[in-house]
C-alpha cells in the first residue's frame, strides 16, 4: 500500500503536459480573455438582469444573470498565466476583469438611481455580509471551472454556471450601495467580491498545477501569493462566520424562550430577526404577530431569560403587529337577510387585519 502511493505521488512529480497542448491552451485563453464587443455585451447584458434581479428580490432572474458568466473566462487566463508566468495573458486577463467589472459598476449604479427603491430586499442584504462559507463556494465553483477547461468531457457551462454565482451579483450590490449612499453595503459586497475572485483564481492555479500544466519550482511562488492574498481575507470573513453562528444560536435561544419556556410569549408568532452587533449591547429587533400587547417588563424579562441562555447581554426591541380577530353574526336567513348584507359592508370597510 504505502509503495503504491509512493509510485503514485512520483508519478505526480514527473507529470507534464505536451508542448503542443500548452501552447494550445495559451492560444485558447488568450482568445477568452480578449475585452471584445461581444465579452462587453454579455457584460452588459448580464448586470442588467442581475441588477433587475436585485432589485425585484427575485432569485430566479439572477440565476438568468448568472448563467451568462462572462467574467468567467478571463479570471481562468489569468490565472493561467500567473501560474506559467505569461505575463502577456496575465495582463491581459487582468485588463479583462477590470474593464468588466467597472462596466458593471457603471450600469447598476445608474440603474440604481433611475429606480431608487427606498430598502433593498434580501436577495440584496444577503451578498454584504460574506463568510467562510462564501469563500468555499468560491473555492468548489473555481475548481470545477478549472478542470472543466483541462478536461475536454466536461461541457464548458458547467463550470460558467458554477463559476458565475459568485461573480456578478456582488458587483451590481456595490453599485447600488454607492447609489444609494449606502457605505457599508458597499464595503461588505466588495469583499465578497474580492473574495470570490481571489478564491476563484486560487482554485484555478491549484487545478492547473495538479493537472501538469506547471512544476512545483515555478508555481511555488505565485500559489504563495495567492495563499497569502487570501490568507488575509479570512480575518473578516472568521468575523462575519462567527457573527453568522452567534446570530444562528441567538435565534435558537429566542424561538426556544418564545414558544417552550416562557408563558408569557407562547401566544407570539415570530416572524423575523435581525441583529446589530455593532451596537452596545447588540441589539435584536424581533417582528413579530401576537394577538396581545407586548409590555416592557415582558421583554425586560425576556432579555434576563436570553442573557443566562447564550452568557451575553443583548437589547431586544419587538415589532409587533397586532392580530384582531373579528367575527360576522349569524342573522335570521329570512327576516334579516338585507339588514346583514349592509351591516356586514360597513364592518369590512373600515377592518384591516395585519
Amino acid at each position: 500500500m504505502i509503495n503504491h502511493l509512493h509510485n503514485r505521488f512520483r508519478d505526480f512529480k514527473k507529470r507534464k503536459v505536451e508542448p503542443g497542448q500548452l501552447q494550445q491552451l495559451v492560444e485558447e485563453f488568450f482568445a477568452e480573455s480578449t475585452p471584445n464587443t461581444t465579452y462587453l455585451i454579455l457584460i452588459i447584458g448580464s448586470c442588467a438582469i442581475a441588477t433587475f434581479g436585485l432589485l425585484s428580490n427575485s432569485t430566479a432572474v439572477i440565476i438568468g444573470a448568472m448563467i451568462i458568466a462572462p467574467l468567467m473566462l478571463p479570471i481562468r487566463g489569468l490565472a493561467f498565466g500567473a501560474l506559467v508566468g505569461n505575463v502577456n495573458l496575465f495582463r491581459q486577463g487582468t485588463i479583462a476583469v477590470l474593464c468588466g467589472t467597472l462596466l458593471a459598476l457603471l450600469i447598476s449604479y445608474s440603474i440604481g438611481l433611475l429606480v431608487n427603491l427606498p430598502n433593498f430586499g434580501s436577495e440584496v442584504l444577503s451578498r454584504s455580509k460574506p463568510t467562510l462559507l462564501d469563500l468555499g463556494i468560491a473555492v468548489a465553483a473555481g475548481g470545477i471551472s478549472g478542470y472543466a477547461k483541462v478536461n475536454s468531457k466536461i461541457s464548458a457551462s458547467v463550470a460558467g454556471t458554477a463559476i458565475a454565482v459568485a461573480l456578478m451579483p456582488p458587483i451590481c450590490v456595490i453599485g447600488l450601495g454607492l447609489a444609494k449612499s449606502d457605505w457599508a453595503l458597499s464595503l461588505g459586497a466588495t469583499l465578497l467580491y474580492l473574495t470570490n475572485l481571489l478564491g476563484i483564481s486560487l482554485a484555478c492555479m491549484l487545478t492547473f498545477f495538479v493537472t501538469g500544466y506547471s512544476p512545483f519550482h515555478h508555481a511555488r511562488k505565485v500559489l504563495l501569493w495567492a495563499l497569502a492574498l487570501t490568507g488575509i481575507l479570512l480575518i473578516p470573513l472568521t468575523v462575519s462566520f462567527s457573527e453568522l453562528f452567534r446570530q444562528a444560536q441567538l435565534e435558537t435561544s429566542l424561538k426556544k424562550a418564545l414558544l417552550n419556556r416562557t408563558v408569557t410569549f407562547q401566544r407570539l408568532e415570530l416572524l423575523t430577526t435581525d441583529t446589530n452587533w455593532l451596537a452596545n449591547p447588540p441589539e435584536v429587533r424581533l417582528s413579530v404577530r401576537a394577538k396581545e400587547p407586548v409590555t416592557s417588563k415582558q421583554v425586560h424579562l425576556l432579555e434576563e431569560f436570553i442573557k443566562k441562555e447564550m452568557g451575553q447581554v443583548f437589547r431586544l426591541v419587538f415589532e409587533v403587529s397586532q392580530v384582531t380577530e373579528v367575527r360576522g353574526e349569524t342573522p335570521n336567513l329570512y327576516n334579516k337577510m338585507p339588514k346583514f348584507k349592509e351591516e356586514s359592508r360597513s364592518q369590512n370597510s373600515g377592518v384591516r387585519i395585519n
